[in-house]
């Protein structure tokens, strides 16, 4: 485990403990807000060269974060690798390229997150990155928090991995006892 990463997370306040819904739908009692950590620019830049490490020789063209938390990671990615950074938007539910971005067909792709439960995200900007002709080589994200068992069938590099429990609803200990929901993270989706 990484404990610089970890001690960065817990000094900015960006490990949260709660009751919270994820943009997955499922439940958690711990909360990565890693935009906490990321508003320190000397942060990032820490937390991202552990990455850059991991990740510099892929190959990769382009680094392509998925907005609000692939931003400003893909960013300081591309930074310290020297490489073109861009994001993609959810317009009406849909991840897409606005601002004048493009992708070419052929080009090597690195999806740069900052944290990954279920890896929803990562796979729409993957079908969207392949539908336009890319090769996505991988996912590179600060936390990877998913269950040990999933497999979102990608590499994924983390800087950290963190098994923090995450529940259905019905079967929601927090639920049970009556503790406040809170919904966190960026994306809009129907419950």
């Amino acid at each position: 485990m990484n404990t610089t990463i970890l001690k960065i997370l817990e000094e900015t306040g960006a490990l949260i403990e709660g009751h919270f819904l994820l943009s997955s739908g499922q439940h958690s009692n711990r909360y990565i807000q890693c935009a906490k950590a990321l508003r320190f620019p000397w942060h990032a830049e820490q937390i991202i060269k552990i990455l850059c490490d991991k990740v510099r020789d892929m190959g990769m063209n382009i680094i392509v974060g998925p907005a609000m938390g692939g931003i400003i990671t893909s960013y300081e990615m591309g930074k310290q690798l020297n490489l073109e950074s861009i994001f993609t938007e959810r317009i009406n539910g849909q991840v897409t390229l606005r601002r004048g971005f493009s992708i070419k067909k052929g080009t090597n792709i690195l999806i740069s997150e900052d944290v990954i439960t279920t890896g929803k995200s990562t796979l729409e900007v993957r079908n969207l990155m392949e539908e336009m002709g890319a090769n996505v080589l991988g996912v590179a994200c600060i936390v990877d928090r998913r269950p040990m068992n999933m497999d979102i069938g990608l590499p994924v590099v983390s800087g950290i991995k963190l098994n923090i429990k995450i529940y259905n609803e019905k079967d929601c200990p927090m639920c049970k006892q009556g503790i406040k929901l809170v919904k966190p993270g960026s994306r809009l989706f129907k419950k």
